[in-house]
C-alpha cells in the first residue's frame, strides 16, 4: 500500500458500499468488521511533527481514536490510551503498533462515563508521562433509537457523561499538567449540524462538544494553550455496527457522501496532527470539517 499523502481519486480509494450485512453486540471491535477499517497500519508514514511530545487519546482502540494514536506516535509522540475493557482485543494491537513505532505506550482501559475514572485516567497518564502536551479527546457512545418515546433516561445518561461530563471532567484534572504549547483537541460531528433522527441523544452532544471546546479556547488561551474541534462525516469505524446505525443502514453507510462512500480512520489522523503540532499555533475556537465534501457551517 502506498504512502497516506500520495495523491489518488477519493472516489476510489477506499472500499465503497454496499458492504455486508453486519451487526455486532455492544462493543463493537474493528477486527470483526468487513471490510476492516484502515487505520493507516500499512500506510502512515511519520515526518517527526509531534517529536518528543505526550498525549492523552481517549477511545484510541478503534477507529478515529485508534488512526490517532497511530500517527501520534509515528510523528514522535509518546501516548496514554484508553478505551473500555471490552476493547481490550483491539486496544493490544494498537499498543503494539505504538511501541513498533519506538515510542512509550500505557494503556489504562476504562468507563469514561465515571467521574472518578476521568480523574484517575489523568493522574496515571502525568504520573506516566510527566505532562500532557496534548489531549485528544475522541471516545463516543451512539445508539440509533427510532422515536424519543423509546429513548431511555439510562441511554441519554450514559451518551452525555461519555460525550460531553467527561470532557469536562478530562479537561478540568489535566489542565494543570498542560503547558504552553499545548493542544486539546475535542471530536465533534457532521451530526451537530444535520442530525439524524435516529440520534437525538448522540447529535446533542455534538452540538455541545462545539459550544464547550469555542468556550474553552477563550480560557486557556492566555495560558498558551490552545483547543479544538474535528467534525466527522461519515466515518467505518465499529461505532456505525454495533448499534449506532439501524441495521439495515449499514450495507449502504457513508453512500450519502459527496463520494459515494465512508471515510477511512486514516483519512483524518492528519487532521489531529496538524492541530497538535506547532504548525497550526494561530489555530483555537475552531471547528475542522472532514465530510467527505458535505457543507458545514
Amino acid at each position: 500500500m502506498s504512502d497516506q499523502t500520495t495523491p489518488s481519486d477519493p472516489n476510489t480509494r477506499f472500499p465503497a458500499p454496499e458492504f455486508p450485512e453486519q451487526q455486532q453486540d455492544k462493543v463493537g471491535l474493528a477486527r470483526q468488521m468487513s471490510p476492516k477499517p484502515d487505520h493507516g497500519e500499512d500506510s502512515y508514514v511519520g515526518r517527526g511533527r509531534l517529536e518528543g511530545r505526550t498525549a492523552l487519546v481517549t477511545g484510541a482502540d478503534s477507529g478515529i481514536g485508534r488512526a490517532v494514536a497511530i500517527a501520534f506516535a509515528r510523528e514522535g509522540a509518546d501516548l496514554v490510551l484508553t478505551h473500555l475493557p471490552e476493547e481490550q482485543a483491539d486496544a493490544d494491537e494498537v499498543v503494539a503498533l505504538v511501541e513498533a513505532a519506538g515510542r512509550k505506550v500505557v494503556d489504562v482501559p476504562g468507563d469514561l462515563a465515571d467521574e472518578a475514572f476521568n480523574t484517575e485516567l489523568v493522574r496515571r497518564a502525568v504520573e506516566a508521562l510527566g505532562r500532557l502536551d496534548v489531549l485528544v479527546l475522541n471516545a463516543g457512545h451512539q445508539v440509533a433509537v427510532e422515536s424519543i418515546s423509546d429513548l431511555s433516561s439510562e441511554q441519554f445518561d450514559q451518551t452525555m457523561k461519555t460525550n460531553v461530563y467527561s470532557l469536562f471532567w478530562t479537561v478540568k484534572a489535566a489542565l494543570p499538567h498542560v503547558p504552553a504549547g499545548g493542544s486539546i483537541i475535542t471530536t465533534s460531528s457532521v451530526q451537530a449540524y444535520n442530525p439524524s433522527p435516529t440520534l437525538l441523544d448522540y447529535a446533542t452532544t455534538k452540538a455541545a462538544i462545539n459550544t464547550f471546546t469555542k468556550a474553552l479556547a477563550q480560557q486557556v488561551a492566555p495560558q498558551g494553550i490552545r483547543a479544538n474541534v474535528v467534525a466527522p462525516g461519515p466515518f467505518w469505524t465499529p461505532l456505525q455496527v454495533d448499534g449506532g446505525q439501524p441495521a439495515e443502514k449499514v450495507p449502504t453507510f457513508g453512500e450519502q457522501s459527496q463520494f459515494g462512500r465512508p471515510g477511512q480512520p486514516v483519512e483524518i489522523a492528519s487532521t489531529y496532527v496538524h492541530l497538535a503540532s506547532g504548525e497550526s499555533s494561530f489555530t483555537s475556537g475552531s471547528t475542522l470539517s472532514v465530510t467527505g465534501g458535505t457543507p458545514t457551517p
